[in-house]
């Protein structure tokens, strides 16, 4: 299987005196999912939880609600030209009686690390009707205080990017604050899919009182994925897209942006969040 790293040579300039030397690099390849073994989409990710990073994906996509949805999930043999396994083509087996969604031309899906919804044939395709309805009505409250740490605390499990610099992370917390889930990808949404399919995987969705936090911006597509895993609040450390602050408005989503130490702006949902704790 891929590795997470690879070194390469690079020629590093220092107060004017160069000298070469190897350098740690984030691993970035694509990764082919297949659905009941026909091509659906293409992800540009860092190699790693290949197939909860498949089954979040179909998650976020509607077609997946538990882990009984799901009969199998391989890897498949002789993806390369020489018949070897380059562990880069996955397929999702759906079980018995689950339905199978039309996958044609405009449907089929190409996703890369900046945007997960490149190749959708319009914007109504990926309002897809969340299998855990409701959002709007889980009760949970996040104190501001809280979600002021919290991006301090996703930075210091972020292992891989101390190491290269150049990763996304995503990370899953209780309203208590506790850490549940945390993984690192080239694409924020790769890290998303991960995270929402080990809770897939484990029996654990919908994430009802749970609070998503995300490095970078919040776009469409992040608050869609939280929205289909049934998590009522988004936070990003930047900006949130006007088309995911209109979703979370529609959703029942609480969406925060620009969440740094005590600052943050509240987009949507602002009654979840406690300014007085």
């Amino acid at each position: 299987m891929g590795r997470v790293t690879e070194r390469r040579r690079v020629i590093r300039i220092r107060n004017g005196v160069a000298g070469a030397r190897a350098d740690t690099l984030v691993a970035e390849e694509p990764l082919e999912i297949r659905l009941n073994g026909k091509p659906l989409a293409i992800t540009m990710r860092t190699p790693g939880d290949d197939f909860a990073l498949a089954v979040g994906f179909l998650a976020s996509e509607g077609v997946l609600a538990s882990a009984s949805d799901v009969r199998a999930v391989t890897y498949c043999e002789g993806a390369a030209e020489d018949g070897t396994n380059t562990y880069n083509v996955v397929n999702v087996q759906l079980a018995a009686g689950v339905p199978v969604p039309d996958i044609t031309l405009e449907r089929n899906v190409y996703t890369t690390s900046s945007c997960g919804l490149c190749g959708k044939a319009s914007l109504d395709a990926v309002r897809t009707a969340t299998r855990f309805p409701g959002l709007g009505d889980d009760p949970v409250r996040v104190s501001a205080r809280l979600l002021g740490e919290l991006p301090d605390r996703l930075r210091a499990e972020q292992k891989v990017f101390d190491r290269t610099g150049a990763l996304h992370g995503a990370g899953l917390f209780s309203a208590g604050g506790e850490l549940i889930d945390v993984r690192e990808d080239v694409g924020r949404h790769n890290a998303v899919d991960k995270i929402v399919g080990r809770a897939l995987q484990a029996g654990r969705l919908p994430l009802a009182g749970s609070v998503l936090l995300v490095s970078g911006r919040a776009s469409f597509e992040l608050a869609q994925k939280a929205v289909m895993a049934g998590i009522p609040v988004l936070a990003a450390v930047s900006a949130p897209s006007s088309l995911a602050v209109d979703l979370a408005l529609e959703s029942g989503l609480t969406l925060v942006g620009f969440l740094r130490g005590g600052d943050m702006n509240i987009y949507a949902g602002e009654e979840r969040i406690d300014l007085t704790a």
